[in-house]
């Protein structure tokens, strides 16, 4: 058993910010808290992404909190660069992740300290940070005849890059930025593309300033706060126009086909009678917050998600969600790890007032 103050769990973008602050609030890693990451390196889920996504077509990155981003090269793969620049940040501020450590439950504890389940043994901390984010967590719809189709199904968590879908026909799922991105690179070198979506896409056009930005954020912020699982932060945004984008949708990449009924052996179909033949069926259809290990605390809501005010669990304060819902930008986990670390502090200061008070009074 080791004694902490706040366990923070996930090495990503959210978890490297909120132990930023922690250590700037004066705590240290190791003595007052502990980083716990499940992947093999530093990266985050960044580490996972495909080979042609490279830097330059990454959308939004913000650098984390105390040190920029700077000189990388728009030309290599973004799991390098990003790999690179957060392993260079856990050095540079001593974060100490521990790694490669397993999570499997989070249960109570005694004197209101929680008990932290890893494969390096049980951590009974005073607070806790969860930022494991949705990659381990891909969602995978399901349509009648989805086992009897005989070519390939994967999904964007293990999306390979374009080039094994050379001279293949090749079934797109999902209007996500992931999805066009596949697509797109995808029909440079297949046979055929289809990309069917359940609902129309909406393309953004001009710029994206901070009212839009604050609007979208509102709207997944309300999911959250009553209780419902959380949208992307990029489903309420829109999709934004690029020139590729005007160049796939002039070429005909980009024209839409309605979500289908089913799935045959040989490809999909509609209940209209048309059909599509495909050797590869690939679904880009999103992830699910990874929050699972929390289910002995039992946080969620009838409406099957976690509450959360800030970065705050409603039902247990000692819990704070950050990179959920709201804050699943690389900006919004900053800020949510500055604001989960500076609630935490509060819980921290007034635990100990009370305990000593305690002390006092038996005394």
């Amino acid at each position: 058993m080791h004694s902490v103050d706040v366990v923070v769990i996930g090495a990503g973008q959210a978890g490297l910010s909120s132990a930023y602050h922690l250590r700037r609030s004066g705590l240290e890693p190791d003595r007052d808290f502990v980083v716990l990451d499940h992947a093999p390196r530093p990266g985050g889920a960044w580490q996972f992404r495909w080979p042609s996504l490279t830097y330059g077509k990454v959308h939004g990155m913000h650098a984390l909190p105390g040190m920029e981003l700077t000189g990388a090269d728009d030309s290599r793969p973004s799991a390098e660069v990003i790999g690179e620049y957060f392993d260079t940040y856990e050095r540079t501020f001593g974060l100490r992740v521990h790694r490669p450590v397993e999570v499997s439950a989070v249960r109570e504890g005694e004197g209101g300290r929680l008990l932290v389940e890893t494969s390096e043994g049980t951590y009974a901390a005073r607070a806790l940070i969860n930022a494991t984010g949705t990659w381990d967590r891909p969602f995978w719809p399901r349509y009648p005849g989805q086992e009897t189709f005989r070519g390939r199904q994967l999904h964007t968590a293990n999306y390979p890059g374009p080039a094994e879908f050379a001279g293949q026909r090749v079934v797109v799922v999902g209007g996500g930025a992931s999805g066009t991105q596949h697509l797109m690179e995808i029909a440079e070198v297949a046979a055929d593309t289809y990309w069917v979506t359940r609902r129309p896409p909406v393309f953004r056009e001009g710029p994206f300033g901070a009212d839009e930005g604050r609007a979208a954020v509102a709207l997944v912020e309300e999911r959250v706060r009553l209780g419902l699982p959380p949208q992307s932060v990029v489903s309420v945004t829109g999709l934004p126009v690029t020139d590729a984008v005007r160049r796939a949708r002039e070429s005909g990449v980009l024209d839409r086909l309605p979500m289908f009924d089913r799935i045959t052996p040989t490809g999909v179909a509609w209940d209209d009678g048309r059909t599509v033949e495909a050797d590869v069926i690939l679904w880009a259809t999103g992830f699910r917050a990874v929050v699972d290990h929390l289910a002995p605390l039992r946080l969620r809501e009838p409406g099957g998600g976690i509450r959360v005010e800030g970065t705050q669990a409603v039902r247990d304060e000692r819990v704070h969600l950050v990179g959920y819902g709201p804050s699943a930008s690389t900006i919004g986990a900053n800020r949510a790890g500055r604001a989960a670390v500076r609630a935490i502090g509060r819980l921290l200061e007034r635990t100990e007032s009370a305990a000593e008070g305690a002390l006092s009074v038996s005394a």
